[in-house]
């Protein structure tokens, strides 16, 4: 594997399984991703098509801002963190229940 793949590999962090994320999937072939802070459009969409052997249509991407937490006395705040949504193109398809 090359150096280019790992920083590739390294782009996603982890698939956001929820309810909003599973309809999006099923409906319009679109999943939703956590991803690192400073990744860009087209690394998400290299880093999806060589880890998963798909084609992707489109990327949508979003920051998504940490919550304020009260940890007793404490006044603290969550990271932030960056989603993306990528759509595949027709007749392709992502299982996460075997991988």
């Amino acid at each position: 594997m090359s150096m280019l793949n790992y920083t590739l590999a390294s782009v996603l962090q982890a698939p956001i399984i929820s309810e909003k994320s599973t309809v999006a999937a099923e409906s319009n072939k679109q999943f939703a991703f956590k991803v690192q802070k400073n990744a860009t459009k087209t690394q998400i969409k290299k880093a999806v098509e060589l880890m998963f052997q798909v084609q992707v249509d489109s990327v949508k991407v979003l920051n998504v801002k940490g919550k304020s937490k009260r940890f007793g006395q404490i006044l603290g705040k969550r990271s932030d963190w960056k989603k993306a949504y990528v759509k595949l193109k027709e007749g392709q398809d992502i299982d996460f229940s075997a991988a």
